[in-house]
């Protein structure tokens, strides 16, 4: 079995990703602003359920649709240090 070079794969994926500019973001000050939060994911009692890609699905769907309407979108990760009751 071969050992996992993380070093090496990191190196070659941020470089493609800096060449490509897969995660380049530009602001443009004169378009309205959409923020949009999604609950971080994490297993609750019986591991993950249904609810928590339902909701990324949609949350998906509407910060795509607020980008192709000419929005500026900020679309993070939250944490909900609370969990699932």
């Amino acid at each position: 079995m071969a050992e996992y070079n993380f070093r090496e794969i990191e190196q070659k994926w941020q470089g493609y990703w800096k060449e490509k500019g897969t995660f380049k973001a530009e602001v443009d000050t004169h378009r309205p602003k959409f923020y949009s939060l999604d609950m971080f994911p994490y297993p609750s009692g019986a591991g993950l359920h249904v609810g928590h890609p339902l909701g990324y699905i949609a949350s998906d769907i509407v910060s795509r649709f607020k980008m192709l309407k000419g929005f500026n979108v900020l679309h993070p990760m939250g944490y909900d240090s609370f969990g699932l009751p």
